[in-house]
């Protein structure tokens, strides 16, 4: 049985949080004397630490009540956060699959946290039995999940994963940052059902607004209020929150973008497994293709040289690099540029 009392580090449970002044009178108007901010200008005055405008427009979109959304400053908040608060340093570990985001391993390595790095099949999927042995492990609190993954752009089975979350004490992270190019179900539709589970989505990637870092993560009201007990208080902007709350009330432009990014995909995909230097093109749930391809520094060389950045993947898998759905112009432009290399 969860318990989130007992994975929670002592010192968090114990921490009183930070009342900054707009926790302790949340109107709109009034002669605000109480922030020691200065009364001129029209960015002046803190934003709102809970973000409550953006949380109303995020409910509108997905259903999800407020006090199950937490807003950090991009997903690698949420993801530094959850070390923070289950994590002892040197002691507890956390696990994930690889290859995949690069931040968890950092973040791990920040807060001094053994990451057990557990490999994926040969379709990037995650085996169970690869992982079932350490889910009994007191010290193991968080698993991070990539789905749809990055760099590899496939989903894990679905069912794989929920056998995780059933069999783990600890927190689950499913990290959704490619979600909304994926025809896959969102793990959002069972934050009610498992208690352990926390799921983060971005603005970076489908709505674009990689510039404004907002994240989102959903889960159990108990688990949000411990990410708002240890953020800073005025992690989101003003600037940020309002690019946001505009993205959603003009969500006809996200969907516009999101179609011709997968029309895009679907042309840029078939000129790619066309080009004799490329051997293999990964089937992703994402805005990016995975390509194994012949020699993967000369190609991304040469790009550069032509002023077409691609990302280099040689040093995680062999011989890959990682192309993301440009515009359609910007697409031919790379494709041309493959065709003379």
């Amino acid at each position: 049985m969860f318990e989130l009392n007992k994975i929670t580090r002592n010192n968090i449970e114990r921490l009183k949080a930070y009342s900054s002044a707009r926790d302790e009178f949340t109107a709109a108007k009034g002669i605000f004397l109480d922030a020691n901010e200065n009364p001129y200008g029209t960015m002046n005055r803190y934003p709102d630490p809970y973000q409550k405008e953006l949380k109303e427009e995020i409910t509108k979109i997905n259903g999800i009540g407020a006090n199950n959304i937490f807003i950090g400053n991009g997903s690698d908040e949420v993801i530094d956060l959850l070390f923070r608060i289950f994590c002892n340093p040197s002691i507890d570990k956390a696990l994930t699959f690889a290859p995949t985001y690069g931040m968890y391993d950092v973040s791990a390595g920040i807060n001094d946290v053994e990451l057990i790095k557990v490999p994926l099949n040969d379709t990037f999927d995650i085996d169970f039995e690869s992982v079932q042995s350490y889910l009994a492990d007191p010290k193991l609190k968080l698993i991070l999940i990539c789905a749809p993954n990055n760099p590899t752009g496939n989903c894990p089975s679905p069912e794989t994963v929920v056998r995780i979350i059933e069999n783990f004490k600890g927190i689950v992270l499913i990290d959704e940052a490619y979600i909304n190019f994926s025809a896959k179900q969102s793990f959002t539709n069972f934050i009610a059902t498992y208690p352990n589970l926390i799921v983060s989505q971005t603005m970076s990637k489908a709505w674009g607004l990689a510039a404004a870092r907002i994240g989102m993560s959903f889960g159990n009201s108990a688990l949000i209020a411990l990410l708002n007990k240890v953020k800073p208080p005025y992690n989101i902007s003003a600037l940020n929150q309002n690019a946001a709350i505009q993205a959603f009330k003009n969500s006809g432009e996200f969907l516009n973008q999101k179609e011709r990014i997968l029309v895009n995909k679907v042309k840029l995909y078939n000129a790619l497994k066309n080009l004799g230097l490329v051997i293999r093109i990964y089937p992703p749930d994402t805005n990016f293709f995975l390509v194994e391809c012949r020699d993967a520094d000369k190609i991304y060389n040469a790009l550069v040289d032509k002023n077409i950045i691609v990302r280099n993947r040689n040093n995680v898998l062999k011989n890959c690099i990682r192309i993301t759905v440009g515009t359609a112009n910007e697409n031919q432009l790379l494709i041309d540029a493959l065709k003379l290399i």
